[in-house]
């Protein structure tokens, strides 16, 4: 036991020690952040296009109106929404939570685009060929920058339908090709009701019309109206998903690269003279663990820290789920089960390599084997009883990951204890395993294949 927490201790502070772990440490919840910031951002930093719009005949008078008034009602529609989020978010989360809403959707909700006066020569030109030889000219990048235009639109009627041209700037940017689109629609439709004689007026409010939709349920926390309360175990379970996988994914991880750098450096055999491969493997997993362990601590501090000075009223939302729906207790049993089975998997893998072109022989169907509960767990979080879910639940390396989403949709009883059951159980097979593959990588020269790691496992030594 003494060599045993001896190794344990030489491989925490092997990585705890360096400058590397703890900026890779940081580095989670910075990315995390920004990737909830940067889409934001990309938004918010959209350029407005300035879009000009012109009607090629006479038959197509009034599309343009048509297209203006769409462009109106689509903001004052999208203001409408964000207002509603922002008193939904308030509701919930108090001043802080509908300030946070507001910011976010000021930056997300707007339709960046507007239309302008088309320059004196482009409205002058004959429609056909000289007009768009223009809409070229004042498209490219020939002309003042001031002077240039992100689109032009031409509008017209075919047998009496409207239809549009749209030039842009951009090959790639069909933001205004998608709007103009709809916008004729509309237009279509209105001219449909008036030749059978509905009133326009009639028309447009229809269109307009948002109903008040309230969602109830017997299971949420008032006995009645939904609200983000009955909406955030969920999120809190797909997070602890995601979580558990990047803490089992990034301990495995290290155990494998440091268990290969010591074979291919020959301090592995040095240990062996001292202790057998019992022990290291022991060592090793269990020193491995406290470096996840801290790495857990630290994320969830520095979240802790993050929630409760900038949203304190979600933080308390939060602590009470965690701590009243036992989700705490979930996560730390699957990590165990799920750290145990990947910890040593991955360190009898390590055992036959020297380098990481050594390893991928077997880490390439390994991994793509880990995507498949990320895909599934973005389905539990609305669908937690999916038969597709409840399935993979079974499965012993998806357990941990997809019973963490599920735990706070209260899966029956017998779902909990079997998945369990079937993960240490397989999880104890796997230590059997990777001990004799482990033990025979060790001692052997035999670069890692298929054929040599089953061979290892039969022989045991």
């Amino acid at each position: 036991m003494n060599r045993t927490l001896l190794i344990a201790r030489r491989e925490f502070a092997a990585y705890a020690k360096t400058v590397g772990f703890w900026l890779s440490l940081l580095a989670f919840p910075l990315f995390a952040v920004l990737g909830g910031a940067i889409p934001i951002l990309m938004k918010s930093s959209e350029p407005v296009r300035e879009v000009v719009v012109l009607e090629e005949s006479p038959q197509a008078t009034g599309l343009a109106a048509a297209v203006q008034t769409a462009l109106n009602e689509e903001k004052s529609r999208r203001d409408q929404i964000g207002r509603e989020a922002q008193a939904k978010a308030g509701k919930a989360g108090g001043q802080t939570g509908a300030a946070a809403a507001s910011s976010a959707i000021s930056q997300l909700a707007g339709l960046r685009m507007t239309i302008v006066a088309p320059p004196t020569d482009l409205e002058a030109a004959a429609p056909g060929g000289a007009r768009e030889e223009l809409a070229r000219r004042y498209l490219g990048d020939d002309i003042p920058e001031e002077q240039q235009l992100d689109s032009v639109v031409l509008l017209d009627r075919v047998d009496g339908k409207p239809t549009a041209r749209v030039w842009t700037r951009r090959a790639t940017d069909d933001t205004v090709e998608d709007f103009v689109r709809d916008a004729l629609k509309d237009a279509n439709r209105r001219e449909v009701f008036e030749a059978v004689g509905i009133d326009a007026a009639v028309v447009e409010e229809t269109g307009r019309f948002r109903p008040d939709v309230v969602a109830l349920s017997p299971r949420s926390a008032s006995g009645g109206e939904v609200s983000f309360r009955d909406q955030l175990p969920g999120i809190i379970g797909l997070a602890s998903g995601f979580l558990l996988w990047s803490l089992i994914i990034t301990g495995a991880s290290i155990l494998l690269n440091s268990v290969m750098e010591e074979k291919s450096n020959k301090i592995l055999e040095v240990l062996l003279s001292s202790a057998s491969a019992t022990e290291i493997l022991t060592g090793k997993v269990l020193g491995v663990a406290l470096l996840t362990v801290t790495v857990l601590l630290a994320w969830g501090g520095i979240g802790a820290i993050g929630l409760i000075t900038g949203l304190p009223e979600y933080a308390g939302m939060v602590g009470e789920v965690l701590l009243e729906g036992g989700l705490l207790g979930y996560f730390a049993v699957y990590a165990v089960g799920g750290y145990l089975m990947y910890a040593v998997l991955f360190a009898a893998i390590g055992a036959f390599c020297e380098t990481p072109r050594d390893a991928q022989t077997l880490m390439g169907p390994i991994m793509m084997i880990l995507v498949v509960p990320l895909l599934v767990m973005q389905m539990a979080i609305r669908t937690p009883d999916a038969p597709i879910v409840q399935i993979m639940s079974w499965i012993p390396f998806f357990t941990p990951f997809l019973m963490s989403a599920r735990a706070p949709s209260e899966p029956p009883m017998i779902e909990i204890v079997g998945t369990m059951a079937g993960m240490f159980a397989f999880a104890l097979l796997m230590v059997w395993i990777a001990g004799r593959a482990f033990r025979a990588g060790a001692l052997s020269d035999v670069k890692l294949s298929w054929k040599a790691f089953a061979g290892a496992i039969g022989r045991g030594r």
